[in-house]
């Protein structure tokens, strides 16, 4: 694998009973960069989220992750190897403070089989979450449970959650969605500052935002990959055009 290339998909497929939901899926993914991964509605895109995630195992094909075959490794292991990922459904203790959220996610990167271990047993953790938090918005929410955070707080917190296993590659799916629009855009650049540290791979649906942040966009439909490419690369691409356009104006106006 080349040493650009910091995640790869090699011929993904994957089916459920008799519906094939990826067909012969290869992406290569840069290192050091953000790339999104767009397409209509039933496109494939959660389903190949799911498969380079390692929460899906696929049907064929393999995924590479700095020249290591990763294919069917659990996550915690791929989160040990520098992978970490944050769904559209947030994944929180949501009676525990932010902080505590994160300093349970560093704790287990430090200490496997002690993450309930108090926390003066592991010191510097306390700082370590208190700096993630500052870094993704939320220095001055750290003893406000879970629970009690607004919708774009809490996918903050559940970013800086994945940031506490230090990855080298970010994996986020449809961070903005359920968001206002000034939460979108604190959360937009908040990934935009993410992605200058650490190679981001990103799927979501609000076109505009993706086109303006992206460095490489991968378009998937019916399961394939239609497209790939800089954004001003999607956006000449006829192709591209003529899906998002069968899908209605609203979606293609976001590819201008």
């Amino acid at each position: 694998m080349s040493g650009e290339t910091i995640l790869s998909a090699d011929g993904v497929g994957k089916t459920f009973g008799a519906f094939r939901a990826l067909r012969d899926v290869s992406v290569a993914f840069p290192r050091g960069r953000l790339t999104s991964i767009i397409g209509p509605n039933g496109a494939g895109k959660s389903t190949f989220f799911n498969v380079i995630s390692g929460a899906l195992l696929p049907s064929e094909g393999r995924v590479v992750f700095e020249g290591r075959d990763i294919t069917g490794l659990s996550q915690h292991l791929l989160a040990r190897l520098g992978i970490a990922k944050s769904y559209q459904i947030t994944s929180l203790f949501p009676q525990l403070t932010a902080l505590e959220n994160v300093r349970i996610a560093a704790q287990a990167l430090v200490s496997r089989f002690g993450m309930w271990r108090p926390r003066s047993a592991l010191p510097g953790l306390v700082d370590e979450a208190t700096a993630l938090l500052d870094g993704v918005g939320l220095g001055r929410r750290l003893g406000v449970p879970a629970a009690g955070l607004a919708h774009g707080e809490q996918r903050a917190l559940e970013i800086a959650v994945a940031l506490a296993s230090r990855p080298r590659l970010l994996l986020l799916d449809e961070p903005t969605a359920g968001m206002s629009p000034e939460e979108t855009r604190s959360i937009m650049e908040l990934i935009v500052r993410l992605a200058t540290e650490r190679t981001v791979v990103l799927v979501e649906h609000k076109m505009k935002l993706v086109m303006n942040i992206s460095d490489r966009v991968v378009v998937l439909h019916h399961g394939e990959v239609l497209a790939e490419g800089t954004p001003d690369e999607i956006r000449a691409n006829d192709e591209v055009k003529r899906v998002y356009l069968g899908q209605g104006r609203p979606a293609a106006a976001g590819l201008r």
